[in-house]
């Protein structure tokens, strides 16, 4: 089939471990076919691009497939159909099982392949395994045209093995090494034959591993044994520090356990702690604003994630002036690649800093992780990075000193726009005419504002009382200033952004929702703009949409102008909790919900589409979006904590909940296993007609639990 041509099933499964990831069909099998997303993974560049199993040469019939709840696993059950031989029926239908069980480990695909008969006659049975690798780019493969490729290089057979090779114009050697448990009866450069005879109630068993080699680097190989009983056993050991939830309501429950599953795969362990890749596929690397917004969301559960993404953002943060990665000193990452692309500079995020709200962010993040842990050691070793991070917010963000950061590339294949809105449309005035010179975002002068306090916060920690009074005046200033230039009375909502002449952008946007979530926008602002995201115009019945239907560039099938976005309905929800707006919250974390029922595995992907919510109808899918993305995952656990209030304060230490709210759907909410400093929890919360009780079932160590109602 040509790349282009539709599937026949849409559905697909994912499996990832470090830097290596697979997407396949529900067969277990791996097709050029719909987008051509599909393939086995490994550092940017995909090592397999074709694998199917055929039997007579046949398709299986499809009887089961999924992902076990903790995504170590991909099961899939098949049969034949009739299987004839000219006239004569060989093989019934439902006579023979085929299993497929497959993971991932260390830069290597395990398979076991168990058939069985259960006829009552002997069977001969042809099995053919095909294989192909195209060692495409991550970038190619989401449509990039090259000019000149590396060379495929010839195929080498053994007995047990085939191996598949690549040398890139970045002078790597690329191989996808194939090994089989016995030695096929026959073996092609492009396929594996076996002929088997079954007796009745017979089964036959074979591995095939596909290891990802790069250089003189070769994947150390492990039975499939030992590799299955070593990821449940490290997966179940990281559940043991792990806060974890249970309702009375099973289908929120699927939800919440598949979002920390999705966020366990996710998180890859570098040497400066475990970072939560955006995701899968286009995104599997780490992404400065990504893995900060991931981490805020899920860091009430797990703080040690916060530390990760903090740290690794401080051994990248920019040093020196670079303008082909829009590098400037102290600013933080947006994403960093590997790949013969990124290598090559064809692309130029090997390691790229066009992005203008990742720095202001990463103080937002170090002040919620401090509040979250009291971590005074940690935070002292990165406040000189802090420091960094503000000079760059004020010498090279206000690049024209007006008081407002703004942004602009300086790359000509860089991002266009910088927010997390970067698609080159994203940004524009309300009769559709885009937004032209430096942008200030809306949404990034609440997190400067939020930065400016936290950091103020921090140098009162540290003694530097100076430096404190002068960030929080700075911030105060920013409030008074934002409030004045983006309120836009006509539309009852901030202006999405300001253009290089500032002139206010007059877009109904989530943007918006930020300034809630910040906490820079003015009370009587506040309850305008919440009314503004919840109208019709707004919320699809799914979720809001980043920009309402009657704007003039709306699209709900497009990226950003119409689309509804978990992570940034999440964002908003927190903002509207924080305003008192909780009603809100509750409703956006309904239709959220009520999106996980009805999509594959409860998984919420990157974006839907933003179209009405219909009855009957579940939302329409974004074609390309990944799925899972690490900060749709943690969407549900940030929805959680808006509606419950929940704070932590580090120096009694406290836990809070502040008017805290469920759903009518959850009459009881369990939190287990909470750890807090030293303490440990386990809350049991109940739903009343007027309010939630919160009851402490289990406290270890010292910690202080109060409800403010």
């Amino acid at each position: 089939m040509l790349a282009t041509s539709s599937r026949a099933d849409d559905r697909t499964r994912v499996l990832k471990y470090a830097d290596t990831f697979a997407l396949f069909d529900r067969y277990g099998d791996i097709h050029p076919i719909g987008t051509g997303e599909q393939g086995l993974y490994h550092e940017g560049a995909r090592f397999l691009s074709s694998y199917e199993l055929r039997l007579n040469k046949r398709q299986a019939i499809l009887l089961n497939s999924t992902v076990r709840e903790d995504n170590s696993l991909l099961t899939v059950d098949l049969t034949t159909p009739d299987l004839y031989e000219g006239d004569k029926l060989v093989i019934p239908k439902d006579t023979l099982h085929i299993f497929r069980g497959i993971l991932l480990w260390e830069g290597v695909q395990y398979e076991h392949l168990r058939l069985v008969n259960f006829g009552d006659q002997e069977i001969s049975v042809e099995i053919e395994l095909w294989f192909q690798a195209d060692y495409a780019d991550i970038f190619e493969v989401r449509g990039s045209q090259r000019k000149q490729r590396g060379q495929d290089l010839p195929a080498t057979r053994a007995d047990h093995q085939l191996t598949l090779g690549y040398m890139g114009l970045d002078g790597v050697t690329r191989r996808t090494r194939i090994l089989f448990s016995e030695a096929p009866d026959r073996l092609e450069d492009d396929c594996a034959h076996f002929s088997l005879q079954l007796s009745p109630g017979k089964e036959k068993n074979f591995i095939i591993s596909i290891a990802c080699d790069v250089d003189s680097n070769e994947q150390t190989i492990l039975s499939y044994e030992k590799v299955l009983s070593e990821s449940v056993d490290i997966m179940a050991a990281d559940q043991q520090t792990i806060g974890n939830i249970y309702t009375s309501n099973e289908q929120f429950n699927d939800w919440i356990h598949r979002s920390a599953a999705d966020l366990a795969m996710l998180g890859t362990r570098t040497e400066h702690g475990t970072y939560p890749y955006a995701g899968i596929p286009w995104f599997s690397t780490p992404f400065g604003r990504d893995g900060i917004i991931t981490a805020l969301q899920y860091l009430w559960m797990k703080p040690e994630l916060g530390r990760g993404v903090l740290a690794y953002l401080a051994a990248t943060q920019a040093s020196k002036e670079i303008p082909e990665q829009d590098a400037e000193p102290g600013k933080i990452l947006h994403e960093t690649r590997k790949g013969e692309m990124a290598s090559l500079g064809e692309v130029p995020f090997r390691r790229y800093y066009g992005t203008v709200d990742a720095t202001p962010l990463f103080i937002v993040l170090a002040g919620a992780y401090f509040q979250r842990t009291g971590d005074r050691e940690f935070i002292k070793t990165i406040w000189p990075n802090i420091i960094r991070a503000l000079e760059w917010i004020d010498q090279y963000g206000d690049c024209d000193d007006d008081g407002f950061v703004e942004y602009a590339r300086h790359c000509d294949n860089g991002l266009v726009q910088q927010g997390w809105k970067d698609s080159n449309d994203s940004i524009f005035h309300s009769d559709g005419s885009p937004a032209e010179g430096s942008i200030a975002l809306c949404e990034v002068q609440g997190y400067v504002y939020e930065a400016k306090l936290t950091a103020a916060e921090f140098a009162t920690l540290f003694g530097e009382t100076t430096r404190a009074v002068k960030l929080k005046h700075e911030a105060e200033k920013l409030k008074e200033q934002f409030n004045k230039a983006f309120w836009c009375e006509d539309i009852g909502t901030f202006a999405i952004a300001l253009d290089g002449d500032k002139k206010p952008c007059r877009v109904r946007s989530t943007n918006a929702g930020h300034a809630l979530f910040s906490g820079i926008a003015n009370p009587e602002y506040a309850r305008r703009v919440s009314e503004t995201l919840v109208s019709d115009s707004s919320f699809s019945g799914w979720g809001v949409r980043t920009i309402a239907n009657k704007e003039s560039r709306y699209n709900p099938m497009s990226y950003h102008n119409g689309s509804i976005w978990p992570h940034d309905n999440a964002i908003i929800a927190m903002g509207l909790s924080r305003y008192g707006f909780k009603e809100q919250a509750i409703q956006i974390l309904t239709g959220l919900f009520d999106a996980s029922i009805v999509l594959d595995l409860h998984r919420l992907p990157e974006l839907m589409c933003g179209f009405d919510r219909m009855k009957g109808q579940g939302p329409t899918l974004y074609p390309v979006a990944c799925s899972p993305q690490a900060w749709a995952s943690g969407s549900v656990f940030y929805l959680l904590q808006a509606c419950l209030g929940l704070t932590f304060s580090p120096t009694n230490p406290q836990l809070c909940f502040h008017h805290p709210q469920l759903p009518d759907y959850l009459h009881r909410l369990e939190i287990n296993n909470l750890h807090v400093g030293d303490a440990v929890l386990d809350l049991v919360l109940t739903r009343h007609q007027h309010d939630v009780s919160v009851n402490v079932s289990r406290k270890q160590g010292d910690i202080e639990v109060d409800v403010v109602v």
